[in-house]
């Protein structure tokens, strides 16, 4: 018999539930209560393990016990195990009744008020009984999620760094900011607008060194204007368009948001060029996780809305 037919044998999914276990918590009697098992259950587990593998997974001291790189190899796998199990259970729920089950999504604030806010609005029609979890991130904490198994998928600028070799891109559409002003606003009577005019009025728009205030300040310079600094840095894209409603700022938010969220009364896009502002938004997936029947039709969804933004 050779190696891994003994350990495929002889490794059973307690030991891997003890490993993963002991882990987490950093020792055994606590690994023993989240188990509901008794602590020489959970020894027994972890020694089984360590000699089926021929290798020691942890290392014991008085302050507890710790994995070695061979444990932590295997808890990382053993953790994707689990979580596959765990999918795989809810696909057959979901296969069992289309009409039900929990969506988890990674988004930024401004985009899921766009295409997630559309996608949503139409499966809540047509299925009441889906739970969805937006989960504000941004992308690299969508990428983090993703490989921790905290979301189901992501939503979200692509091009702000390249997804690494174990996530998966669609890319969508191509979106672009858009200025924002109360229909009150003398701006909002003028059909063309250069962007340099707007130079010394109040601004609101994200924190500074975000992506979207690079891609603001870089479209100013393209425009032959000094970048001005904004009066109100703020993420909610809510918060910045309330603003707007005031009559008394700009605001610039993502165009896409502007087809869907913002009733078409309280705010005017204004006709002002914005160069060096577009983004390629898209679904960003783990390859290693096999996408959900409820994932695919989120996935669906949002296609067929991406196709109204292009």
């Amino acid at each position: 018999m050779d190696y891994d037919q003994h350990v495929r044998r002889r490794l059973k999914l307690r030991h891997l539930e003890s490993v993963v276990a002991v882990a987490s918590t950093g020792s055994m009697a606590k690994a023993a209560t989240v188990l509901a098992i008794s602590q020489p259950a959970v020894s027994r587990a972890i020694a089984d393990a360590e000699r089926t593998l021929g290798v020691r997974l942890f290392e014991r001291s008085s302050q507890g016990v710790e994995p070695t790189q061979y444990g932590r190899a295997l808890v990382s796998r053993g953790v994707a195990a689990f979580d596959e199990i765990a999918q795989g259970i809810k696909d057959i729920a979901s296969l069992a009744d289309p009409t039900a089950g929990e969506l988890w999504i990674g988004s930024t604030p401004g985009l899921s008020e766009g295409g997630i806010l559309a996608a949503i609005n139409q499966l809540q029609r047509k299925h009441p009984r889906i739970v969805f979890h937006v989960v504000p991130c941004g992308v690299p904490q969508v990428y983090e999620h993703l490989r921790e198994r905290r979301i189901d998928l992501g939503y979200a600028d692509i091009t702000e760094d390249a997804p690494q070799h174990d996530l998966e891109a669609e890319v969508l559409f191509d979106d672009t900011l858009a200025v924002v002003a109360s229909p009150s606003s003398p701006w909002a009577r003028r059909r063309k607008i250069g962007l340099a005019e707007l130079v010394d009025e109040p601004w609101t728009w994200p924190e500074a060194g975000t992506l979207l205030d690079s891609l603001i300040t870089a479209a100013f310079r393209a425009s032959g204007a000094r970048p001005p600094r904004a009066t109100v840095y703020a993420d909610a894209i809510n918060l910045r368009t309330r603003l707007a409603e005031t009559g008394s700022f700009l605001a610039l938010v993502p165009a896409s948001t502007m087809r869907f969220s913002t009733p078409q009364a309280s705010v005017k896009v204004l006709p002002v060029h914005l160069p060096a502002t577009r983004r390629r938004i898209g679904i960003i997936t783990l390859k290693a996780r096999a996408v959900s029947p409820l994932a695919q039709r989120f996935i669906e969804c949002v296609r067929e809305v991406a196709k109204s933004m292009r």
